[in-house]
């Protein structure tokens, strides 16, 4: 089968390439899924360029990647199923996370995945599940985000935050969104009912304070998040921007140390794969509640083009790979 290999560290262009690989070996509790289509996401361009460097060191691999097909997310048809499964069946469409989505063929454990939205594409589906995971889990179980809240979303634009938008008006949030001039129009299409354009004012110039703050962008202090917070409210830390070192994850552990002493609470988190909460995300699609945003669409062969483009942080919703 074709697939993306990734031989060590460093620019898409010169690390990934296109070549044929072995078919990948299902286990008892595992399907083989012939994947339609598979997203990318900043993540994504974070371990192609081995960045944070401290990631390196926490079991992706000193000098290249483990896993030597990138890529975690996917929409595609059930081939096989192993003999534990029964909760799938040749021919089921799914969507959902798996290690090695960047290929034709992906070994993806059951409780990664769940039937594929009825009224999505796989295109659409691809675009869905680490990131619509991340806002849910966010502002859902580490925000606990209730209805007729105010809630902040910085980085609203992006893959992350265009979820957030319409999941905070599904669980019945009043939604600040904040993002550039381009993507004022995008986030009140999908909910937003106010919008700070970053590019003209700070968040703390309208006085006004939120009970949850989702951060995905990274570049603001915490005293600053903390100005526009309410004294009992929740800052979430999802995104994180700064030094090849640890980029984000020192102001995270800042926030965390910081959290127990004061009123307000300060959390950080990494969105977990489980197929109750793609169950979830299903449902809100096929309710009329949320769809994906989708940025643009490239072909496996185009890898290296879509991962230099996200490395740029300027995308509008997600970036789709067909296979």
């Amino acid at each position: 089968m074709k697939a993306i290999v990734q031989s060590a560290y460093g620019p898409p262009r010169e690390v990934l390439e296109l070549r044929d690989v072995d078919d990948p070996v299902i286990g008892d509790d595992q399907v083989l899924v012939k994947v339609q289509a598979a997203s990318v996401a900043i993540g994504d361009w974070l371990v192609v360029e081995g960045l944070p460097y401290i990631i390196r060191m926490m079991g992706y691999g000193l000098r290249a990647p483990k896993s030597a097909v990138p890529g975690s997310d996917i929409a595609g048809t059930i081939e096989a199923v192993g003999k534990d499964v029964t909760r799938f069946a040749p021919g089921d469409e799914v969507f959902g996370m798996c290690k090695g989505a960047l290929a034709e063929r992906a070994a993806a454990n059951v409780r990664s995945l769940a039937p594929k939205p009825a009224n999505l594409s796989f295109e659409q589906a691809a675009a869905v599940p680490t990131s619509a995971l991340t806002a849910l889990q966010g502002l859902r179980d580490k925000g606990e985000l209730q209805s007729g809240q105010k809630v902040l979303i910085i980085g609203a634009s992006g893959g992350v935050g265009t979820f957030a938008v319409q999941i905070a008006k599904a669980l019945g949030a009043h939604v600040t969104a904040v993002c550039s001039t381009p993507s004022i129009g995008l986030v009140q299409s999908i909910g937003a009912d106010a919008v700070i354009d970053y590019t003209r004012e700070e968040i703390t110039d309208r006085g006004e304070r939120y009970d949850v703050i989702l951060d995905m962008a990274g570049n603001r202090s915490l005293s600053e998040l903390r100005s526009v917070l309410t004294p009992k409210g929740t800052l979430v830390i999802g995104g994180g921007s700064g030094g090849r070192w640890l980029m984000g994850s020192g102001r995270s552990m800042r926030a965390m140390m910081l959290s127990p002493f004061i009123g307000q609470t300060m959390r950080t988190f990494i969105a977990r794969s489980n197929q109750e909460d793609l169950v979830v995300l299903k449902d809100l699609i096929e309710a009329g509640k949320m769809k994906p945003v989708i940025d643009g669409t490239y072909p496996l062969s185009d890898i290296a083009e879509a991962i230099e483009y996200l490395g740029e942080r300027h995308t509008q919703g997600k970036t789709v790979i067909t296979v």
